[in-house]
């Protein structure tokens, strides 16, 4: 069966079923009451799912019918529907884009690789050290699709370099290696900071926690995975060749090949750092992230690093669509009392007092185990708000459980549906399904296991707004 083909029919008869449902009749008298736009609005929600699931249409198209059927279904008024839109983390993902152009343009990034390879070595396992802390430091500043794509030029490059045979035929293990490296990096690296990731974005959306609060547990996070991936693909792949062809000298060439650093290359380091230094300093600066994206963005356009047609048409106006429209959503789970509904059927299905760490483990397995099928923006968008009423019904940390489902949700390392990096390293041939699953297994594992302990030790002081 096609699910795609049967994802729109299967989800309006569902949406049918479970909007004739008695549901208040179907929980405890001491059960919260769901209102009709409650319900109406756990129909909208599990419509959405099937929908994002079964990939049956666009992402963005599902959050413009998430805008327009709210008043059909008499949840609220589209003025009050389209109030995600009015979310400034859209516009943070709007400049973080823009950014991410403008350093690509300025080939920055290129000139960074090879200097890397130039100082920390030309070995095969140097090569992937490079690869993988790149692509994750990249990661953690730009969404991790773009450091990817960034990446995957250098990767192609140094794959030729380094003389692998039968690479595009999936029969270099040090092709291998060095593409999930990198693709497994963006999703790590991404983990260290706020904007580093979509989930991330949610969670920050929902928790307000402050930029540099989420990197005292975000960077030992991601440094640990990195640090793990590339010594794990060296250990699962182990390369068949063992030093780029020329050494050092080859990779001094393709230096002086570059020429002198260029007006907009010093320009793109300047921009990218003044931008890091005021994320880091919002608590002093009383700047908030979003605004300080849109100031690295308009730097690179006020000093002609890229130009305005070059900055737009590289903006992906579907995952801002999409976003928006989420956000609607999960306001619309918030205001109408739904979840605190849901909510209150996974706690006493908990138990009467269930303890936080068994909560998260839970939350965290689930969502790791359904991102792999599922858009991982999507399902942060459906457990990010749902945990948070959780948590504030506790009367624990805003970010306690939010937190770590943004980071699960982000582990997505199994399968190439399971994250847009994964398919992409999938589509340049040099590794199979089975591989990636193979390699990916055992990172995600370790990934819960490290969010766990760096969360519930070092970072739980900072899980508050």
């Amino acid at each position: 069966m096609d699910f795609k083909k049967v994802g729109l029919p299967l989800a309006i008869v569902v949406a049918v079923i479970v909007s004739i449902l008695p549901l208040n009749d179907m929980t405890p008298v001491d059960h919260p009451f769901l209102s009709h736009a409650g319900q109406m609005t756990i129909v909208l929600l599990i419509f959405s799912i099937i929908l994002w699931v079964s990939e049956a249409l666009n992402l963005a198209t599902t959050s413009l019918i998430i805008l327009f059927i709210q008043p059909i279904l008499g949840i609220t008024s589209f003025d009050d529907a389209v109030i995600g839109f009015a979310s400034p983390i859209l516009f943070l993902m709007i400049g973080g884009f823009i950014m991410a152009e403008g350093i690509s343009k300025s080939g920055l990034v290129k000139r960074l690789t090879y200097f890397l390879l130039d100082k920390v070595g030309t070995t095969a396992k140097r090569g992937l050290f490079v690869a993988v802390f790149s692509t994750g430091i990249l990661s953690a500043w730009i969404e991790n699709v773009v450091a990817f794509a960034l990446i995957i030029p250098i990767i192609t490059e140094i794959i030729d370099l380094m003389g692998c045979k039968g690479a595009c035929e999936g029969k270099s293990n040090y092709a291998k290696s060095l593409i999930l490296g990198a693709c497994f990096a963006s999703l790590a690296g991404g983990l260290a900071t706020e904007i580093g990731t979509a989930p991330n974005l949610m969670a920050a959306a929902y928790t307000h926690i402050p930029f540099a609060n989420w990197m005292v547990f975000g960077i030992p996070i991601s440094l640990i995975l990195l640090f793990a991936i590339w010594q794990f693909l060296g250990f699962i792949f182990p390369s068949e060749v063992k030093e780029i062809k020329g050494g050092s000298k080859t990779i001094k060439n393709k230096l002086e090949g570059l020429g002198k650093i260029t007006k907009n290359e010093k320009l793109a380091i300047i921009i990218l750092f003044f931008t890091i230094s005021l994320w880091v300093t919002t608590n002093f600066t009383r700047l908030n992230s979003y605004s300080v994206a849109l100031i690295g963005a308009a730097l690179f356009l006020v000093f002609k690093v890229l130009n305005w047609k070059d900055a737009q048409k590289n903006i992906d106006w579907g995952i801002i669509l999409f976003f928006g429209g989420a956000l609607s959503l999960g306001v619309a789970l918030l205001n109408t009392g739904a979840a605190t509904w849901l909510i209150n059927d996974i706690i006493s299905m908990l138990g009467s007092n269930p303890d936080a760490m068994i909560i998260v483990i839970i939350f965290m397995i689930v969502a790791v185990l359904i991102t792999q099928v599922m858009s991982n923006i999507a399902l942060a968008a459906i457990l990010v708000p749902l945990t948070v009423i959780m948590a504030r019904e506790q009367n624990l940390a805003t970010g306690i459980y939010a937190v770590p489902i943004a980071i699960a949700c982000s582990l997505s390392f199994m399968l190439p549906m399971a994250d847009p990096t994964v398919a992409m390293a999938y589509g340049t041939g040099y590794v199979k399904i089975k591989e990636i699953f193979k390699a990916g297994l055992p990172i995600i594992i370790l990934g819960i296991i490290v969010t766990l302990a760096i969360l519930f030790t070092i970072g739980k002081p900072f899980l508050n707004a």
